[in-house]
């Protein structure tokens, strides 16, 4: 039975090392990151449209705008779900009119974008 119980605490253990190597690789190192931006994106322009396409409109502004200002493509834009809550928070009638976002590009290229402190 002891036998037992060693095995099943080396497999919490294992279990605790796989969760924390997990948080490590998830958090960037800061020498990744080439270039990082603070941005205040104008979304008033998504209030043209219907009321129930104003959310999803505001999302293609902000790519668009992070587009133009970080010379990269779309498929390189990655929005983290901090931005995509703050833009959908009060439902898709009512984006807020400008949002500020902090834009980090790493090394391969790609651009995340976050939420600017404070926000």
């Amino acid at each position: 039975m002891s036998s037992n119980r060693k095995d099943g605490e080396n497999e919490e253990e294992k279990i605790g090392e796989k969760i924390e190597e997990k948080k490590k690789t998830e958090s960037k190192p800061e020498s990744d990151i080439v270039e990082e931006r603070i941005y205040t994106v104008p979304l008033s322009r998504a209030w043209i449209m219907p009321v129930t396409k104003r959310a999803p409109r505001a999302i293609r502004i902000l790519r668009e705008f992070i587009r133009r200002h970080m010379k990269v493509e779309n498929e390189d834009i990655i929005i983290s779900n901090e931005v995509n809550e703050k833009i959908w928070r009060r439902g898709i009638e009512k984006p807020p009119r400008k949002v500020r976002i902090k834009a980090a590009k790493d090394k391969d290229g790609l651009v995340t974008v976050y939420l600017a402190e404070g926000e």
